[in-house]
């Protein structure tokens, strides 16, 4: 090695360790807390909303968003939100707004931010219009305690929770996310994700249930509607004491469907590559076709159709006892 590259490596040696030893310092004289490193300055807004209102619409670039029941029946909002990129809070026509005022210049939205806005919405338990929530990045909550004629939620990277019942339909959409639906009852439900999972529970639909997913699993437990509509390019997919009074529709290109003594007066599966298992409630009349798989299934004559179709993939299907 020669001489010039040596005293190089010695100088960039020495520059890291007196680079190392700076850093130790401050963040010593810090307290090691790293969110004191942020160059973003927040602030936390406080908004009582005296007006009367049916109707909640939310649109926010980054933000959790998390609704909570009012504790003396007074409709509030509280913004832990940057300085210059505010929350308007007004009510308008009815609607309870809540919109992002970002003020900042392109060079403001450089630097470190080791902090998360939150929108807090506290609101009276009771039954709202419609729901509309839009959000860039960001995870949505809503509780139990609520209820609303109808939602629609569009996320793009975020977890959504939502408890809350609908009259009508519930829409959810998600690019990066889980999608996680529990103990409600609605007219439909509509849910989408690009790369995320999807778990629904306890769920009464009086209408259809439809769920996409390109990357990701759908879990469905204990669920009744008319029917349930699903497609997805990649990830698996369980149905556990689903009923549905019309129709099982399920397209997978890559992932396995699994039943688990739930049942539809019509099953229709197709997966690429993908086994297709587990228990029915009722007898069906099976049409299977798999060009490599293997195919087990109950003997009958009676009962709905059952379709599954697998290019390498097998067949295996009980009736639970």
């Amino acid at each position: 090695m020669r001489t010039k590259t040596k005293v190089w490596l010695l100088v960039a040696t020495a520059l890291v360790l007196v680079g190392g030893i700076l850093f130790a310092g401050v963040m010593t004289t810090l307290g090691w807390d790293f969110t004191k490193l942020s160059t973003a300055q927040y602030e936390t807004n406080y908004y009582e909303i005296a007006e009367n209102y049916k109707n909640i619409r939310i649109a926010t670039d980054t933000a959790h968003i998390v609704f909570v029941p009012a504790e003396n029946d007074k409709s509030s909002v509280v913004c832990f939100e940057q300085k210059n990129s505010k929350h308007l809070v007004t009510v308008k026509e009815g609607t309870l707004v809540i919109e992002v005022v970002d003020v900042r210049e392109w060079f403001e939205h450089i630097g470190i931010n080791f902090g998360m806005p939150k929108i807090t919405v506290s609101i009276p338990q009771a039954e709202y219009g419609t729901l509309s929530v839009t959000s860039g990045t960001g995870d949505v909550k809503i509780p139990k305690e609520f209820k609303f004629e109808s939602m629609d939620i569009w996320e793009s990277t975020g977890d959504v929770t939502n408890s809350a019942s609908a009259s009508q339909a519930i829409k959810i959409k998600t690019s990066t996310g889980n999608i996680r639906i529990e103990n409600v009852s609605a007219g439909s439900l509509d849910l989408s994700v690009s790369t995320g999972g999807v778990t629904v529970s306890n769920v009464v639909c009086q209408d259809d249930v439809k769920i996409n997913v390109s990357t990701g699993k759908t879990n469905l437990t204990e669920m009744d509607c008319m029917s349930v509509i699903s497609s997805g390019t990649t990830g698996d997919i369980s149905l556990k004491n689903v009923m549905a009074a019309e129709k099982f529709s399920i397209k997978r290109s890559t992932g396995d469907v699994r039943f688990d003594c739930s049942d539809a007066a019509h099953i229709s599966v197709q997966t690429d590559t993908g086994d297709v298992t587990g228990s029915l409630l009722t007898e069906k009349i099976f049409i299977t076709q798999t060009e490599t798989g293997d195919v087990e299934a109950p003997p009958s004559t009676t009962g709905g159709r059952c379709e599954i179709t697998t290019d390498t993939g097998d067949v295996s299907i009980t009736l639970c006892s």
